[in-house]
């Protein structure tokens, strides 16, 4: 499966990966990012085999490298924006690239977590929605859960990149 370059199309297959992308949406800002930290945890082998060879990382120097230097808020402010789409440097920079390397930023992020970049308070305990959304998506076979975190990352960011419309919708055919 390729990533898309239209974000308005979901990458989740069915319905029922699609109300996993719809539970995730209906999460607020910090709980979205236990939900990537904790999916990585718990899966992370699973996923970044798929992320590696289809990524590449020299193409998010902001996000896997600059980010790093950040103190602990303002890597938390950042996340924060990309999740909410807010029109930022790094929320830009993060809509920018394709789905895989969204992907492997938060695989990136989840690794370093309490070394490089701000870790989740040690008294956080999950809610019910993000423990009941992991435990759902762990029973997915591999290519369901690849394309509800594709929808999911995809999702996220900034970017006012429309896409290219259709001759349907032109009316008008492409020329050479």
């Amino acid at each position: 499966m390729t990533a898309s370059y239209d974000k308005t199309i979901s990458q989740a297959q069915s319905n029922e990966t699609q109300k996993l992308v719809d539970a995730f949406n209906n999460l607020d800002t910090d709980a979205k990012l236990a939900w990537f930290y904790l999916v990585y945890k718990k899966m992370g082998d699973s996923i970044t085999p798929a992320v590696p060879a289809a990524a590449e990382p020299e193409l998010s120097p902001l996000l896997l490298g600059d980010f790093f230097e950040l103190s602990d808020e303002q890597q938390l402010d950042i996340m924060r924006d990309i999740v909410n789409r807010k029109d930022t440097e790094y929320s830009r920079a993060y809509g920018a690239i394709k789905e895989n390397n969204q992907l492997l930023v938060w695989y990136a992020w989840a690794v370093a977590m309490g070394n490089q970049v701000v870790d989740l308070p040690g008294s956080y305990e999950p809610s019910k929605a993000i423990n009941d959304l992991v435990s759902q998506i762990e029973k997915l076979d591999f290519d369901e859960q690849i394309s509800v975190f594709r929808t999911i990352a995809g999702e996220v960011g900034y970017t006012d990149v429309k896409p290219i419309a259709t001759q349907a919708e032109t009316g008008k055919t492409s020329s050479l």
